[in-house]
């Protein structure tokens, strides 16, 4: 059974960071470029950042860079994500996917799992 599941979310207040974790289970890691995306209140939902599967590339959404950082652990079968710098406008859900020998900035539509999504809440 194909899992992916997000946590550490949270609330924090603005300028405080937090980290990510998304485990994956029941499919090879290792084949899948992995994103993240978010969803804020009243908005669609939108990418973050994607890394390749071997850790190679990075990519990420113009409003989060320099503040988030994308890594993943294919021996640990998780990927994370390192938020620095928070805003009230990064409050939203935040989803992990994957995307079987994807890019790493695929589209949407091109991802084949997706998890449940953890909630941040940044407050100002």
């Amino acid at each position: 059974q194909v899992q992916l599941v997000e946590s550490g979310g949270g609330l924090v207040q603005a300028g405080d960071s937090l980290r990510l974790s998304c485990a994956a289970s029941g499919f090879t890691f290792s084949s899948y470029a992995m994103g993240w995306f978010r969803r804020a209140p009243g908005k669609e939902r939108e990418f973050v950042a994607g890394i390749t599967r071997s850790n190679t590339n990075t990519y990420y959404g113009d409003s989060v860079k320099g503040r988030f950082n994308i890594s993943r652990d294919n021996a640990k079968n998780t990927m994370y994500l390192q938020m620095n710098s928070l805003k009230p406008e990064d409050t939203a859900v935040y989803y992990c996917a994957a995307d079987y020998l994807g890019s790493g900035r695929a589209p949407e539509y091109a991802y084949n799992y997706w998890g449940q999504g953890t909630q941040v809440t940044v407050s100002s």
